[in-house]
């Protein structure tokens, strides 16, 4: 069965489309717009193309370039049996960056949009490409949500270490030493916004105490040791410049507003992946310590679990991997992992690692033992293997379908 290659670059207002056949010959190089009329043309020339050149089969490849082509890949899919049922049409949305490392096996070739599609239609030729894509819209749907929870999840870290070091400016030693339990708590932020260090040098240990319990609701154990305690500290602390003193404050209401604001946003998204969820079938939530939220992530990101042949594959594709360096009778014992892999899922991955060491005996131990091989870096390298191993795990919930049963319960 003769088969023709369809590399496509995309962009916002136009693709470029390389037609190419199974030898390597250019068949025709076209632009079209990126819209529905430029899509039916894209439909049209490529059928003309494949009846003059006798192809029984096409392999259409595009590059994974945020959405931009979102629209086309999911509308060939649909269209293209619509306009010739007996063509056999495979969609392939491809990695960028193996694009670019195919490119390079080519010793000078320029950057324009068509030299960029003609390598994406000549690495469709080559092989060893990914799943073609399927229909998987239900998974892209909750990938909406969970995406968006991702990005507003990194920026209420960011605004929060910003928020922090605006602390420092104010008040040095709450931020070296905060004696609350999060700097973000009702009464920690209570303290930062309503008093100054030298207001809390100032008052008697009484009128402290009195505001802490407050605002603390009376939940403090020791609130006279707490007082004491926040009253050494703004004792050494810097004083600010009173010319900074407002707009420090300014400052660090502004950033709260931000966060608070983000934070019910996050919320609002939790909610409405919760809903989701119910409609599909999954185990993940059976593992304790993995609630709708964590088992949404994963879930959105892996899609259809048949795509990987094994939890090595599934591990390759969320970037939990490891160089290996070996040379004749030399292998090194101490290697990077790959910084490659799906950003997305390997979050969701390690968050559901950290909230299920901490509730499953297996997992915990394995997390002390790791964490305590290595003098330096112990937390966060002991979390990654332990998220390497949950992948097994997850890989054959999914798999299965099965109900997960904790060791110690067997």
């Amino acid at each position: 069965m003769s088969q023709m290659l369809v590399g496509i670059d995309v962009s916002l207002r136009s693709h470029h489309v390389q037609l190419m056949d199974e030898k390597g010959r250019d068949l025709a190089s076209f632009s079209v717009s990126n819209d529905l009329p430029g899509a039916d043309t894209l439909i049209k020339r490529t059928i003309k193309a494949a009846n003059k050149s006798n192809s029984q089969s096409l392999r259409i490849g595009m590059e994974a370039t945020s959405n931009l082509g979102w629209h086309l890949a999911h509308y060939l899919q649909d269209q293209f049996q619509a306009y010739k049922p007996n063509l056999n049409t495979q969609i392939y949305v491809l990695n960028a960056r193996k694009i670019a490392r195919f490119k390079k096996g080519y010793d000078t070739l320029p950057k324009t949009d068509r030299i960029d599609a003609w390598v994406i239609a000549d690495h469709l030729r080559f092989g060893r490409l990914p799943h073609e894509m399927k229909d998987t819209i239900q998974f892209e749907a909750l990938q909406r949500l969970t995406r968006t929870r991702f990005h507003l999840m990194k920026s209420v870290a960011r605004d929060k270490t910003y928020f922090l070091n605006q602390v420092f400016l104010k008040f040095s030693g709450l931020r070296q030493d905060n004696p609350f339990s999060s700097t973000f708590g009702t009464t920690s932020l209570a303290v930062i916004q309503e008093l100054e260090p030298e207001q809390i040098a100032a008052m008697s240990i009484e009128e402290l105490i009195d505001f802490l319990k407050v605002k603390g609701k009376n939940r403090f154990n020791d609130p006279e040791e707490i007082a004491k305690y926040l009253k050494k500290l703004a004792r050494s602390s810097y004083r600010l410049n009173k010319a900074m003193a407002d707009p420090v404050n300014i400052s660090l209401a502004c950033m709260l507003s931000v966060i608070n604001h983000m934070e019910s946003e996050i919320k609002k998204l939790d909610k409405e992946i919760a809903k989701i969820m119910k409609a599909i079938t999954q185990t993940l939530t059976s593992v304790k310590g993995i609630g709708d939220v964590l088992a949404a992530g994963i879930i959105a990101e892996i899609g259809d679990i048949n795509r990987f042949d094994n939890h090595n594959a599934l591990a390759k594709y969320a970037g939990l991997v490891w160089n290996k360096h070996q040379s004749g009778e030399f292998e090194a014992d101490d290697t990077k992992r790959m910084h490659t892999g799906n950003k997305y899922l390997r979050y969701y991955l390690v968050q559901a690692a950290d909230c299920v060491r901490k509730h499953n005996s297996e997992y915990k131990s394995f997390y002390q033992k790791k964490y305590n091989e290595v003098p330096k870096h112990n937390h966060k390298r002991a979390l990654v293997l332990t998220t390497r191993k949950l992948v097994r795990l997850v890989y054959m919930l999914l798999s299965t379908n099965k109900l997960y049963t904790p060791q110690e319960r067997r």
